[in-house]
């Protein structure tokens, strides 16, 4: 696994930007690495790969950017205030004098009779969200606290559902305040990529997006809020009301002029499976991201290449791993497929375009597994479980990791939301039962070190390392621990192909209702 990171990760690959030169060579050694692993081409029509059309906008000039109250008038900086950006690219948006309707969480949620808009109409207007759940941070005797899930972010919580609700509700942008324990991330990763969007083309019905979006940061927030005459503390405490309606933010108005370069990419994602023996229409796959965050300002070292070695080469060399060893047995009954997504860090694009489109239908995959990130601080006791309460798979685990004499630990920071933030949830979304393993999901109980050595691994990775130049392969990893989580994958794999097991949703997951509408594909003879 080391070797095939320390090749992902170089400087030859240019980060693995997709539409890049990059991408082309990350394309070309992962066909070579699966066909050398005696795959067979896992894409439509023999074929190793599956195209995935990108929509690439960069905001190239910022003619305006403020917001006005009165007479008065606050200038935003990109990348130090705001992170904005566009998924309807074109070679201008403008929004001028846009009333900003603070729209607390903004969730609407019925099964919990909540709702944050009421009457508000958003139209022509910009939706200023707060981050994660209404429950979020809340003391145990709070009136809301676990309407949400308490600790455990739901999809309510997450940008990519906000960003889509404004749009429902004809909003012209769509900000979310920036706060680093709420987000799970710091300013550093959110703006680390300012003003640059992907999008999906040309597959399935495309959902309607804001003109503009991103984050704002907290300060910028704090500041813009008071000269309108109100404060973000007691604006966010009002919002964990159940009775809290968007609130128009008197006469304060958002103005925007931007120059976008809009370019068309054509990517791709990367499939090889081993066709089953007796029940070859029914799949198992395993998945992780070729795709890292390609060519960056320079560092204070002048490196300029984000190599995305944890993230998510060694998740890849893992995927690899299991081909290797599943290769090495006897032939399987189902079929195992193994992908390579493009553009996880652009927002899940390649699985959501598979997802929309799927080669292999989703009603008989029986699971998707997912590696990205692994840890690289050595042998565990246990194993993470991100995202409990949604599949049987989660029982398969705790057996499967009791014959490795491990345990599964409940994930350390579910507020987090890793759950709904890696490719697995493009296609759990439509009822497909998955398993994460994420190695920053929670501090793992180190053989050398214990869970205090765990958390200091994750706090040490997410604050230096993360999406940034610092991601690089390491000669002096420990990867046992992380051959522990693969291996644990590669028994699962070996079990649920060689059965006529189809694990089922939990009660408590949100996407049983779509998996039991297909069940009637699933029945056993």
């Amino acid at each position: 696994m080391s070797e095939t990171v320390k090749v992902l990760a170089s400087d030859e690959f240019m980060g693995r930007a997709p539409g890049t030169e990059g991408e082309t060579k990350t394309v070309d050694y992962l066909i070579k690495r699966f066909a050398a692993l005696g795959l067979e081409p896992g894409g439509r029509d023999g074929k190793w790969t599956d195209p995935v059309t990108l929509k690439h906008s960069v905001v190239t000039d910022v003619r305006t950017l403020n917001v006005r109250y009165g007479d008065l008038t606050i200038p935003i900086e990109q990348g130090r205030d705001i992170e904005i950006s566009s998924a309807n690219p074109r070679p201008t948006i403008a929004v001028k004098n846009a009333p900003v309707v603070f729209v607390g969480f903004g969730v609407t949620a019925p099964e919990r009779e909540w709702d944050d808009f009421g009457d508000m109409d958003l139209t022509g207007k910009v939706a200023l969200f707060l981050v994660n759940d209404p429950d979020f941070g809340v003391a145990e005797d709070d009136p809301v606290s676990g309407v949400f899930g308490g600790r455990r972010m739901t999809y309510y919580g997450r940008w990519a559902y906000k960003f889509e609700e404004a749009a429902r509700r004809g909003a012209v942008a769509a900000l979310v305040i920036h706060e680093t324990k709420a987000a799970g991330y710091g300013w550093n990763v959110a703006s680390s990529s300012p003003g640059e969007n992907y999008a999906v083309a040309g597959k399935g019905a495309k959902a309607a997006s804001v003109d503009l979006q991103g984050w704002l940061h907290e300060d910028m927030a704090k500041q813009s809020l008071a000269q309108a005459g109100y404060d973000l503390d007691v604006l966010r405490t009002a919002a964990r009301q159940r009775d809290f309606k968007a609130i128009q933010l008197g006469d304060l108005r958002f103005n925007a002029d931007l120059a976008l370069s809009v370019e068309t990419a054509e990517s791709q994602n990367v499939l090889g499976k081993i066709t089953g023996k007796a029940r070859p229409n029914e799949t198992v796959m395993l998945s992780g991201h070729w795709d890292a965050y390609g060519i960056g300002a320079p560092d204070a070292q002048g490196r300029v290449v984000r190599p995305g070695a944890n993230d998510d080469a060694l998740g890849l060399a893992g995927i690899m791993e299991i081909a290797r060893n599943l290769k090495a047995g006897p032939l399987l009954d189902r079929t195992v497929v193994f992908a390579a997504w493009t553009g996880e860090e652009s927002g899940l694009l390649g699985s959501e375009a598979y997802a929309q489109d799927p080669i292999y239908p989703l009603e008989t995959t029986v699971a998707n597994l997912t590696l990205d990130i692994l840890q690289t601080a050595g042998p565990a006791r246990d194993v993470i479980q991100v995202g409990e309460g949604q599949s049987d798979l989660e029982e398969l685990m705790a057996e499967t990791a009791a014959g490795q004499g491990r345990t599964v630990s409940p994930e350390g920071l579910p507020e987090n939301g890793l759950f709904y933030r890696a490719d697995h949830f493009s296609l759990a979304r439509r009822g497909v039962p998955v398993l994460l393993i994420m190695g920053i999901a929670g501090g793992p109980d180190l053989v050398d070190g214990g869970r205090e050595a765990g958390n200091a691994w994750v706090k040490g990775y997410t604050d230096n390392r993360y999406h940034n130049q610092y991601d690089a392969w390491d000669p002096e990893w420990d990867l046992r621990g992380a051959a522990q989580d693969v291996e644990l994958f590669l028994d699962m794999t070996r079990d649920l192909a060689n059965s006529q097991i189809w694990p089922d949703l939990k009660e408590t997951s949100e996407f049983k209702a779509l998996r039991d509408a297909s069940a009637t594909a699933r029945i056993v003879d």
